[in-house]
């Protein structure tokens, strides 16, 4: 009987143990990036007891089920952050996550909070920053809508009170045990749409949350978002990096994913793409001009023959159409136009933002086929300095020196430096000119940058530089140290010096974080000092630009504002030959923006007008809309209005090495008798992500036109001996088309595919043309492929770009002898870079790369070179690259 009564207890027991058993459902904060990642983290939960494990890359967040009786979370996370994975209780090991693939490495900045497994509850109460008391509980949200729907929500499942406290984000709570409970409560308010620490919020209920209302999931709870934002933010950790103010800034930087080294934003209004170093290094790279070739929104070609220098275009129109900003302050404008990309060097860039159409108002009135801003290297986490050696076989060399080191708690400081030059006289088609200039550049620049924003609410950011460019080209018999007119040979020099001081100074008002002020000041100098075999041309310029920038809210954060007054002043000083031509430009301005901010869309309609000294009042509409049709399904709307004065000997230089006699038809204007271009901007895009291959892709397909209601057209067809200059009269428009698509088809390997269509046409005089030079159809294929890290963490890359250029229209050259002459259309072509890079640890990178490794060039880019004196020379019908394969190599230290 005992042994009876001994078995039926014990069966009992087990049987209610069964019973009552408890299989949790848990969810956790661990770092991530990729599909590798993914497939990592739930193997290794499994493995360590869950019985079932699901991560989010997008949110970072990692579900589990498990058996309390069998294993704990903690036991859970710890074989997490073994294989190389932080998280909210566990740091990975340096050797581990250094030995990760190069495409897992995720931003370690910054950490989840460090907490010893002793000091570990069950909770992930004991993670949060600050402490509560009973019946408080942390729960993520933003602003006052937040709290408005946080309390109602608790009230609803039977508190009798409750309050939410935005900084400390912990609610809390008066109830009745006996009707209700804290879990009851916490699932209500995650029903809602905010996670807690005991329940976490479902996707499509966080993404139907209105804008304002989106915290950070990936942030540890007890721990506010805009405090933290712009520590995640790569080269963007001053707010002063960003247009207006902090604000803006922080609300930027959440968005965009890190480690890519090209993003393009999902929460952005406009058509944005991130470019960060990491894209960067996919090419030589030396300078802004060279740093678009992996990228298929930017067309990049050699102007002239001569020069060498080389012209971005976007949306079928020439670079000078875009807004060319650093630090979001006018940079590449004016008499910097043609050579302006060549005086920022790569290895100085710490990120690009690429916007299609018109951006915002609060930026200016130039930007008509978009904006390029360029971020310089910036102190991110901890003292760096970099050494940068390169070399071609065509002798051209360059060494770049840049260093970030921390001053005191706030202020920070980078330093950067760069020389090269070319020395060797390359003439590879024995034409008798330089395939590229000779010559040297000295470039130094110094920032200092103070961030007070979590101490009294002020950041400021000061910076200065200087550039000194000599190029010398022509005809290989051409001695620059002879006087020209001791000499028969063709030749060309430039000689360049830019002078730029910067400040940019913001406040965020205490205890109002949506609500700041900013200004932005810069003076630029800038001279050159060139020759065209007889043709003299000497430029001064001096601007002065002011941007002075308020915003805050109406009622509540969905309804934002922006507002402001802006200067600008610009003095031209430029000899042509024989004349002289001088101006001055004063340019006062106010514009307003708002922004809406609605479940789905978002709203940004501003307006500025200017009043411009010679152009008159300008008035200058923007808007930009974009509408989540699904939660992976992006539409985008723009318009708006531009408007620039063309400065017609500056832009125009490619010309300048040819025969062709230069004419102003002056049409009442005071800009060289001219009027200022003023043009329209419509857009339209899609952005799809989908799954290839079981792995994320993103699809974009964009429509832009351009409709200019004046321009200063450079017609180059009514005789091969002028280059004419006229406003238009009629119709001028550009259609682009682009289709492009990224995606991961295997472990490590990224492609890019793009296909773009332009259809650009204007009136000129005797007729409707298609802009000369401008291809209608190209084609754009990029891969990069990542090995495997070593136990040291070395590994290898792989990149390889392809472009496809098809036949473009060529100038009429055919009042000329017929040897003299060009088709009426060019040869299609196409272009193939490539380069392999070994990282050895974290500090050395050594790299060899090619580029046009097609050898492909135009047959005869310079038109009668024997004769450079006479009436048929050339220099400027460049429509192809004019060297061949080129080989380079280089090597990276950084300490």
């Amino acid at each position: 009987m005992k042994i009876l009564f001994k078995s039926f207890l014990a069966f009992t027991l087990l049987f209610t143990q069964i019973l009552f058993a408890q299989t949790l459902n848990s969810t956790f904060k661990v770092k991530g990036e990729c599909g590798m990642c993914k497939e990592r983290i739930e193997t290794t939960a499994k493995k360590a007891g869950a019985q079932t494990a699901n991560w989010s890359a997008e949110t970072q967040q990692l579900t589990v089920e498990f058996d309390p009786a069998k294993v704990t979370s903690d036991a859970i996370l710890k074989q997490i952050a073994a294989v190389g994975h932080d998280n909210e209780r566990f740091r990975a090991p340096d050797a581990v996550y250094d030995g990760l693939p190069g495409c897992c490495h995720y931003e370690r900045t910054p950490s989840f909070p460090k907490v010893s497994e002793t000091e570990h509850a069950s909770s992930t109460v004991s993670q949060a920053p600050s402490l509560k008391e009973n019946n408080q509980f942390y729960v993520r949200g933003n602003c006052v809508s937040c709290k408005n729907r946080i309390e109602a929500a608790a009230k609803s499942a039977g508190a009798g009170s409750a309050f939410w406290d935005p900084e400390k984000q912990i609610v809390t709570l008066d109830f009745d045990e006996s009707k209700t409970s804290a879990d009851a409560i916490l699932k209500k308010i995650a029903d809602v749409g905010h996670d807690n620490e005991k329940y976490t919020a479902s996707n499509a209920v966080y993404d139907a949350l209105p804008g304002c209302c989106l915290y950070d999931r990936a942030l540890p709870l007890g721990v506010k978002s805009s405090l933290v934002h712009m520590e995640e933010a790569p080269a963007r950790k001053d707010f002063t990096q960003h247009a207006d103010h902090v604000d803006k800034t922080i609300e930027e930087v959440k968005v965009v994913r890190l480690g890519e080294a090209t993003a393009l934003n999902k929460k952005e209004t406009g058509l944005t793409f991130n470019i960060s170093s990491k894209e960067l290094l996919k090419a030589a790279c030396c300078n802004l001009s060279e740093s678009f070739e992996t990228n298929a929104t930017v067309d990049v070609s050699f102007s002239n023959a001569v020069t060498g220098t080389k012209q971005l275009k976007m949306l079928g129109l020439d670079q000078k159409y875009t807004s060319l900003t650093k630090e979001l302050l006018p940079s590449i404008r004016g008499l910097a136009s043609p050579y302006g990309m060549n005086l920022i060097p790569g290895r100085w860039i710490g990120g690009i933002q690429l916007t299609k159409g018109g951006s915002t108002v609060t930026n200016g009135y130039e930007g008509i086929t978009g904006q390029i801003n360029t971020e310089l290297l910036k102190f991110k986490d901890q003292p760096e300095s970099a050494v940068n050696v390169f070399g071609d076989i065509n002798s051209r060399f360059e060494t770049n020196i840049t260093t970030t080191s921390l001053l005191s708690e706030h202020w920070n400081q980078t330093i950067l430096l760069h020389g090269n030059a070319t020395l060797a006289k390359m003439d590879t088609n024995d034409d008798g000119f330089l395939d590229q200039p000779t010559g040297n550049q000295i470039n130094a620049a110094y920032l200092l940058n103070y961030n007070g924003l979590d101490h009294n609410g002020l950041g400021t950011h000061f910076g200065i530089s200087f550039v000194k460019d000599e190029r010398f080209g022509g005809q290989t018999s051409f001695d620059k140290n002879l006087d020209r007119s001791q000499q028969s040979a063709y030749g060309v020099g430039i000689d360049i010096s830019k002078f730029d001081i910067w400040n940019k100074t913001g406040y965020v008002f205490k205890g109002k974080p949506y609500q700041s002020i900013g200004w932005m000041n810069q003076f630029t100098y800038h001279e050159q000092d060139s020759f065209f075999g007889k043709r003299n041309y000497l430029g001064n310029q001096k601007t002065f630009y002011s941007n002075l920038v308020f915003e805050s809210i109406f009622g509540n954060t969905n309804h934002k504002y922006k507002t402001g007054a802006s200067f600008l002043y610009d003095a031209f000083d430029e000899d042509y030959l024989t004349q002289n031509f001088q101006r001055t430009e004063t340019v006062p301005g106010i514009f307003f923006e708002y922004t809406l901010t609605g479940l789905k869309y978002t709203l940004v309609a501003g307006a500025r007008t200017d009043f411009h000294n010679l152009a008159g009042t300008q008035f200058t509409p923007r808007l930009n809309f974009k509408y989540d049709l699904f939660p992976k399904t992006i539409l985008r709307l723009s318009a708006g209005r531009g408007f620039r004065t063309a400065n017609v000997f500056a832009e125009n230089q490619q010309y300048f090495a040819s025969n062709r006699q230069i004419e102003i038809t002056q049409n009442g204007g005071d800009i060289y008798g001219l009027k200022p271009e003023i043009a329209w901007n419509y857009g339209l895009s899609l952005q799809q992500e989908l799954k290839l291959f079981n792995r994320k892709a993103t699809l974009v397909a964009d429509f832009f036109r351009t409709d200019f209601q004046d321009q200063v057209l450079a017609d180059l067809d009514l005789s091969p001996n002028k280059l004419v200059f006229y406003n238009l009269e009629g119709n001028s428009f550009a259609n682009s088309f682009q289709t492009q698509i990224d995606f991961v088809p295997a472990k490590n390997l990224e492609l890019r595919l793009a296909y773009k269509y332009y259809d650009v046409q204007a009136d000129y005089e005797g007729g409707r043309r298609e802009i000369p030079f401008m291809a209608k159809n190209r084609g754009f294929f990029n891969a990069s492929y990542a090995t495997e890290k070593t136990d040291k963490g070395a590994f290898w890359n792989f990149d390889t770009t392809v472009q496809i250029v098809g036949p473009q229209k060529l100038p009429n050259l055919n009042a000329n002898p017929a040897e003299f002459r060009l088709p009426e259309y060019s040869a299609s072509f196409a272009t193939l870079n490539a380069q392999i890079s070994r990282n050895f640890n974290k500090n050395i990178r050594v790299y060899l790369g090619g580029e046009n490794l097609t050898s492909y060039t135009q047959e005869r880019p310079i038109i009668d070179a024997t004769n450079p004196f006479g009436n048929y020379f050339d220099g400027g019908m460049v429509y192809a690259p004019i060297m061949p394969a080129n080989i380079y190599a280089g090597f990276d230290v950084s300490f």
